[in-house]
Parts: C-alpha cells; structure tokens; sequence
C-alpha cells in the first residue's frame, strides 16, 4: 500500500462517487502532486506524520510561483484543504495514517470587500452610449450582473433558453456545480428582451461578440469571461469611477445593497449560492446598520 495508489484511488472517489467537477478534480490532483513531489519517495500511508506534514507547510512558504513570488496564505491553505481531504478518505476507508484534525489551516486576516455604491452604479450604466452597436448586449450585461449577482463565469454560460424573462428567475450552477436560483429585477428582464429581439442569428448563447465565424462553431461566439471583464472595465473608467471595477464588484455591490435594505445573512447566502455562511459574513462589517445607530446614539 503506497501513498501514490491511495491519491490516485482518492481522485477516482472524488470523480465517481462524489461527482465532483472536472475543475475541482483538477485542483485537487494539482495540489496532491506537488506533495507527491516533495515527498520524493512513495512512502506507506501510515509513514506520514506530522513533522513531514510541517516540513511540506515550510516547503509552500517559501516556495515561488511563476511570477517568482511566494505562495499566499491562502493559496497554501488550499493545499492543505486538499491534504486533509486525502487523510480523511483515508481514514473513512480504515487505511492507517495521520489523522486529518492533526492537520490545522493557517490562520489568515479577515477578508474585506469593496462595493459600489448606488450612484457609481448608476454612472456605470449611463456611460454606456445608447447609440452605440453593441448598447443594448453591454447594458444587459451589466443590468443582469448587478440584479442577479451573477459570478463572471456563470453569466458567460448562461443559454437563452434557460432564462425565464417572463417569470423573471432561473436557474444557474455555480461552484461544485452547485445549482441555485437567481432572480431579474424587471430592468434587467426588459432589457434582456430588447438584446434579443435586436439579434439576427439562432445562436444559443445569451451573450454574444460580434465575430463572424463558421456556423459549425457556434460556441466562438459566445462572449468570453475576459470579454465581459473588459465591458465592465470600460465602462466604469468612463465613468470615472477609481475602485477597481470588475464583474465581482458588481457581485458585491447586490449582496451589500441586499443586506442594507434588511435582507436576512442566511438569504443572502443562498442567492450568492455560498457554501459557507462564513464567504457571505465578509460583507457584515459594511452592513450592519446595528452598529451605526449605536454609534449615532451613543457619540457626541
């Protein structure tokens, strides 16, 4: 019994019974190899302790990315989610070796996020020129990523046919493939409906560039995540707004407006299709209308 079979045997688990996605397989595979690597030899299973496991934490700290700077915390944190993942299989299939609570994450600083607030927003939509060609794809872009939450990738693979302008909802899978429902303010929706009746063609996809390619590629038209990435950025620097304007701004600009207008954390969760309440309680500390009430009773 050798560590390299029981980490190939775990990536078959993780395909077959967990179902997990080609991406988080690939992501686990990757951090398992780089231990392998380490490792250097194929050692038993029940070799593994926690001196190595320390020795293999000092490697990824001082270890260089391809950009020659050190892994972040977070980026090693992952590794050892993946490691601890592995021991726990392990432990589940009564393979003796180091038991995965042994094996603690980093701690990290809080994570902080940055909105925008209902103005910048409102500037970003109204730098987009209603004469230009690509008006009407680029404002539906941006009315649906601010009304749904939208992560990048998820409106990337977003099909006509799954959108529902009447009901004004449907339905999206997001990380782990993970499906939950997003809902149309009733701007996005009509917007929507405007795009798609301005198109000429029978593609499938929601979000289109302008490229003429073969009709036996239908999916080169569809807009590519880098593409809506660059509308958002354009837009907002034509605005003049000086945060750093990406798709996920907007992303945390509905989960604060949400939460400021009395949306319970727990709802919130579920419409950003968060895991953990823990991803969602990042955005509390600019929220809680709690403590400004206290403050403005309270200070003089």
């Amino acid at each position: 019994m050798r560590i390299r079979t029981e980490i190939k045997n775990f990536l078959e688990y993780l395909e077959i019974t967990q179902n997990k996605s080609k991406k988080t397989i690939e992501n686990y595979n990757h951090y398992l190899a780089r231990f392998k690597a380490f490792l250097s030899e194929d050692i038993n299973p029940r070799d593994l302790t926690l001196q190595k496991i320390q020795n293999y934490r000092i490697y990824l700290n001082r270890l260089e990315d391809h950009r020659k700077k050190n892994l972040s915390i977070k980026t090693q944190n992952y590794h050892i989610i993946a490691l601890r993942a592995f021991l726990k299989y392990l432990t589940k299939n009564d393979i003796k070796s180091l038991a995965p609570e042994k094996v603690e994450l980093s701690k990290i600083p809080q994570r902080t996020v940055e909105a925008l607030s209902r103005d910048e927003v409102k500037r970003i939509f109204e730098a987009v020129n209603s004469g230009s060609k690509t008006y009407l794809r680029d404002i539906a872009i941006l009315e649906t990523l601010y009304s749904t939450g939208l992560r990048v990738s998820e409106l990337r693979s977003l099909n006509i046919e799954q959108v529902d302008l009447k009901r004004r909802e449907f339905m999206v899978r997001g990380k782990g493939d993970k499906p939950r429902i997003v809902f149309l303010s009733k701007k996005a929706s009509d917007i929507i409906e405007k795009y798609l009746k301005s198109r000429k063609d029978n593609l499938s996809s929601l979000f289109i560039n302008s490229l003429k390619t073969n009709i036996l590629e239908p999916e080169k038209r569809r807009l590519s995540t880098v593409s809506i990435e660059n509308i958002v950025r354009k837009y907002a620097l034509k605005a003049g707004i000086i945060k750093k304007a990406t798709p996920h701004i907007l992303r945390h600009s509905y989960a604060t407006e949400l939460l400021m207008n009395g949306a319970d954390i727990r709802s919130v969760q579920e419409l950003l299709g968060h895991s953990s309440i823990t991803t969602t309680q990042i955005y509390t500390h600019i929220t809680n209308k709690k403590l400004k009430e206290i403050h403005d009773k309270y200070h003089r």
